[in-house]
């Protein structure tokens, strides 16, 4: 029998995916023209097994940027190659990529009812770590595996919920509710939680567009609901002041950097300028508190904008994240944003925004006591 062989997707290769696609799955299926985004544009690599030439099966692996996780998008064995380990050997290849690309571990979902490919994955090595209900579009739900690669997930990340932001300018108030509803489960998630936290954190004016949520905005928002909060920042003066040109929009952003800063000293927050480092930050989280982040956003989607993430664990050398955007343009789903993880050394270098390198970290702690016995 001639020899399987496993080799990356070309252009010239979509007739043939579209057409395996068509014949190994009655819904949600990929189409032509994410083919060719994935082969051609997307982070992600499409290996393809084939046998005289015949196509017998894909698998489509995504590489998540600026981290160290990589997702299985997508895997199919055509019918008449069931059974003769194919599904294993595309894994296999779809592990390999991602060690290749340094990454840490790898993740997939699989529809709950798929008994053949949940075996595959357990012998594998894979392991289970949640459910997405109604995941499919046929209101399926799906299994969630992983396998590290080497650090593994711990208890611990499962204690903070996930929520995506719904507007490009709201992480904070995003991260805010991740980090709240941590320790107090009942707290309902909703818009109209993110958009009055937005109405009471924002700075009025940031870059181009809407105003971001600082550090004293989320602080204060988390105080005046009972929690603890704590402010580090690394250089005095008004909150990213230089992500505008307009003078009077300066202006405006003093004036409310000022106003809120005032605010925080009367209610007791304490304001640390200097940075908090990495064995810092790790501590407050095996403490109980949850850290909220600002990023550059650079390392992860080429674009220049700060950005709040929410720290879930530490595992060796590696630090997890809730990050509360999805680039759907980059085929991603939540699962892609949750408990992203990042080598230190690669989060030392993100955790900071603009050419001042302005480092800024908001802990959130269970209550304002726990906030003053951290002080």
């Amino acid at each position: 029998m001639t020899e399987t062989i496993i080799l990356c997707a070309t252009p010239d290769d979509i007739d043939d995916l579209v057409s395996i696609e068509e014949r190994c799955f009655q819904s949600d299926r990929i189409s032509r023209r994410s083919f060719r985004h994935l082969i051609t544009r997307g982070h992600a690599r499409t290996l393809l097994a084939r046998r005289d030439g015949q196509l017998l099966g894909y698998v489509i692996v995504l590489f998540s940027r600026g981290t160290t996780m990589a997702r299985v998008y997508s895997i199919a064995v055509a019918p008449e190659a069931r059974g003769h380990g194919m599904g294993r050997q595309l894994m296999e290849a779809a592990e390999a990529a991602a060690k290749a690309n340094a990454c840490s571990e790898i993740r997939l979902e699989v529809r709950q009812d798929n008994d053949a490919a949940i075996r595959l994955y357990r012998l594998l090595g894979y392991k289970p770590f949640g459910l997405l209900s109604n995941y499919y579009e046929d209101h399926q739900d799906a299994l969630r595996f992983h396998k590290s690669i080497p650090p593994q997930l711990t208890q611990e990340m499962a204690r903070v919920p996930y929520y995506a932001q719904t507007l490009d300018f709201t992480c904070g108030p995003a991260c805010l509710m991740m980090a709240m509803s941590a320790m107090k489960p009942g707290l309902v998630l909703d818009r109209k939680l993110e958009l009055r936290l937005w109405r009471e954190a924002n700075t009025v004016f940031m870059n181009s567009g809407h105003g971001g949520c600082g550090p004293l905005g989320l602080a204060l928002a988390a105080w005046y609901r009972g929690f603890g909060a704590e402010v580090f920042l690394s250089e005095r003066g008004t909150f990213l002041v230089d992500s505008v040109r307009n003078h009077e929009k300066k202006e405006v952003m003093r004036l409310v950097h000022e106003d809120m800063l005032e605010e925080a000293l009367e209610c007791g927050i304490p304001i640390h300028h200097r940075p908090l480092g990495l064995d810092e930050l790790e501590a407050q989280f095996q403490n109980g508190s949850i850290p909220l982040v600002l990023i550059s956003s650079y390392p992860i989607y080429r674009e220049r904008f700060p950005h709040w993430v929410v720290v879930t664990g530490f595992a060796g050398n590696y630090i997890y994240l809730h990050d509360p955007y999805i680039d759907i343009e980059q085929d991603e789903t939540l699962v892609d944003s949750i408990n992203m993880p990042i080598l230190r050394r690669n989060f030392t270098k993100m955790a900071r925004y603009g050419k001042a390198h302005l480092r800024t970290v908001v802990v959130i702690h269970p209550s304002r006591e726990d906030c003053c016995n951290h002080a």
